[in-house]
């Protein structure tokens, strides 16, 4: 048995979690409401506030899908209840962002501005205080929609491994590597 997949998902007060005769789970909160379809080999049931996917057999396959659906459900979940946060930090000389509505504007070292229009779905800010590397916050209820995103700018100027420059998740730690060493004679 899946560890994963056989742990029941609690819904939080405000949650409400629906599932029709497609396979399609809907689950609405005060922060939206997300869909998901899933596979129909496995069963959805709502049981006393819990949410509990079950598959019907062991085959590979849906011992792999048990997992999947199990985790992808609690994430609609965590996100319509409280929602996801990521925040981003651009480390170089005159890296700069600014969020205007659901436009991000980057500098990063080019010759010319990068312009990302983001999805509705998540909201942007852009913080720039003295002294310290601008930042870029994130916030949505959808996880995978929130981890493209990031990642999507993250791939503009990836943090390089010499002097640390680039985009990079705050708390995050860069690998370093030593330069050019001097020549023993």
């Amino acid at each position: 048995m899946s560890r994963i997949g056989k742990a029941p998902i609690e819904i939080p007060a405000g949650v409400t979690v629906t599932v029709d005769k497609d396979n399609v789970v809907t689950v609405k909160g005060p922060k939206g409401t997300l869909t998901q379809k899933v596979n129909p080999d496995l069963e959805v049931k709502i049981e006393d506030n819990h949410v509990v996917v079950t598959r019907p057999s062991d085959d590979r396959e849906h011992r792999a899908q048990h997992g999947l659906y199990r985790a992808l459900i609690h994430n609609m979940v965590v996100g319509v209840s409280t929602g996801y946060r990521k925040e981003m930090e651009l480390v170089g000389v005159g890296y700069r962002a600014t969020s205007t509505g659901q436009v991000l504007e980057l500098s990063l070292g080019f010759s010319h501005a990068i312009y990302i229009k983001l999805p509705p779905e998540v909201k942007v800010e852009a913080k720039t205080e003295r002294n310290k590397n601008p930042l870029i916050i994130l916030e949505s209820d959808d996880k995978q929609l929130l981890g493209q995103v990031c990642a999507k700018i993250r791939s503009l100027r990836k943090p390089e491994p010499y002097k640390g420059k680039g985009i990079k998740f705050v708390g995050e730690i860069i690998r370093r590597k030593s330069g050019k060493s001097a020549s023993a004679k």
